[in-house]
């Protein structure tokens, strides 16, 4: 197979993966140290915060889906370098994200125990969750905001800006977290609570910064606070004709993981807190394949945007060779590293024997997703053919995945860890999917529009 040889196409997709990377890597940071400093405080805590979590979960996920839309049209105008039309996409994706941030606030704060009874009925782990996800709620507004900006910023290849606030709320959360939770420096000692403030107070830092940078210091785009209240019709139709698919996607597969999250919390509370464990694993491993995948979105999305087709077949069959190396390596990584990790964690024998039989299932399903996911999104989502993602996703989401898992768990009273095996299939199914839509290579649209009349 032809793959492309010059070096100044690894170079470009390393010089934008790694500052998403060692940003991913800090998010991960955030997340592990509220999930291993909640650990210290019991498993009622640790599967607590995980619920509370997991609406944060779903908002980021439908997040994602603005900021995917954001990026497929934003990169490809930025192949035609068309700033205005750029601003008027991140105009648009900015509010749209941030009804989403309202909607999830008010109904996080308001309906908090009521939310938290739909992924588990142990009172004990509803008491902890409700403790942490009314005070998260506040920054889900926050968070709608920010993350909207930083990928706008991405798909104008400023990929650093990111990394910079990354740090910046790492430090400001574990030191926060260490107060908040333990109860120093003078502060109440208020466990899962007290994570959930330090979360709090990072997104209001981070946001804060976010739009220092866009207003004030960037110097590529130039926006102004007025730019967010500018609306273009024309690229307000196209966002909703290209992006819907992709935020819809994103709903899609987060009904699945809430589904999944009450599948795994029907089965016990030591499952909970086996699964929580494990993606920090399987989060941990998937920073490289994320943050690479991330670099295929922008030159895939800049150079269809560009007309540059025959190129775009070319780097299309050297990712996919990439990614699958990329998978096998991450399987191993997971495989070898699985018992030094858990012990980080105060966990009953029950919940490591569980923790353990999930993570040999990731070291298998990685290899999928590192293939699938980096192909579907980088390649296919980011080339303009955004609806093709969503359909796929909501087949195997609605067809294969919860029906298998339910069957499973209620019918068969199958172990916990086929359970989970059921709910991981379609990372591997949807390689044999993904490989036929690849290399047909009629997922290469330019969406782009010339506004120049």
């Amino acid at each position: 197979m032809v793959i492309v040889r010059e070096k100044s196409f690894y170079k470009n997709m390393l010089v934008l993966a790694l500052p998403i990377m060692l940003q991913n890597l800090i998010s991960f940071g955030i997340n592990f140290a509220d999930n291993l400093m909640v650990g210290r405080l019991g498993e009622n805590a640790i599967a607590g915060v995980y619920m509370g979590g997991q609406i944060q979960i779903f908002l980021t996920l439908l997040v994602l889906g603005v900021e995917g839309a954001v990026m497929v049209l934003g990169a490809q105008y930025w192949g035609r370098r068309d700033l205005k039309s750029i601003k008027d996409i991140i105009a648009i994706g900015v509010r749209v994200s941030l009804i989403f941030g309202v909607v999830f606030c008010a109904a996080s704060f308001f309906f908090t125990s009521s939310i938290l009874r739909l992924f588990t009925p142990d009172e004990a782990v509803i008491t902890e969750g409700a403790a942490y996800l009314k005070i998260v709620s506040f920054s889900f507004l926050l968070f709608s905001v920010s993350q909207v900006l930083i990928s706008s910023m991405r798909s104008v290849e400023i990929v650093s800006i990111g990394l910079y606030i990354s740090v910046l709320s790492l430090i400001l959360n574990i030191v926060l977290n260490t107060i908040f939770i333990f109860g120093y420096l003078g502060a109440p000692a208020m466990g899962a609570a007290g994570a959930a403030l330090a979360t709090l107070i990072s997104r209001a830092a981070e946001t804060a910064c976010m739009l220092f940078y866009v207003l004030i210091a960037d110097k590529r785009l130039r926006m102004k606070f007025s730019d967010f209240f500018h609306i273009n019709d024309t690229l307000l139709r196209d966002f909703i004709h290209y992006g819907v698919p992709v935020i819809a996607g994103q709903a899609v597969w987060s009904i699945n993981m809430l589904t999944q999250s009450a599948i795994i919390g029907r089965i016990s509370s030591e499952a909970v807190a086996a699964v929580s464990v494990s993606n920090m694993l399987f989060n941990m491993v998937n920073i490289g394949m994320a943050g690479l995948s991330a670099a295929v979105s922008i030159i895939t999305g800049k150079t269809v945007g560009a007309g540059e087709f025959d190129l775009m077949k070319l780097y299309a069959k050297t990712v996919q060779i990439l990614f699958i190396g990329i998978g096998i390596i991450s399987g191993f990584a997971i495989f070898i590293s699985k018992a030094a990790f858990l012990s980080f964690y105060a966990l009953e024998p029950a919940t490591v024997i569980l923790a353990e039989q999930f993570l040999n299932v990731l070291s298998v399903t990685v290899i999928g997703s590192s293939y699938q996911a980096a192909c579907l999104a980088g390649l296919v989502k980011a080339g303009g053919d955004t609806g093709f993602v969503f359909k796929n996703d909501t087949i195997f989401v609605f067809l294969v995945v919860l029906p298998s898992a339910f069957i499973a768990l209620f019918v068969l009273r199958a172990p916990a860890w086929v359970v989970f095996m059921c709910l991981k299939s379609d990372q591997i199914l949807k390689c044999f999917v993904a490989v036929v839509k690849i290399n047909s290579f009629n997922w290469m649209k330019n969406l782009t529009r010339d506004f120049s009349g």
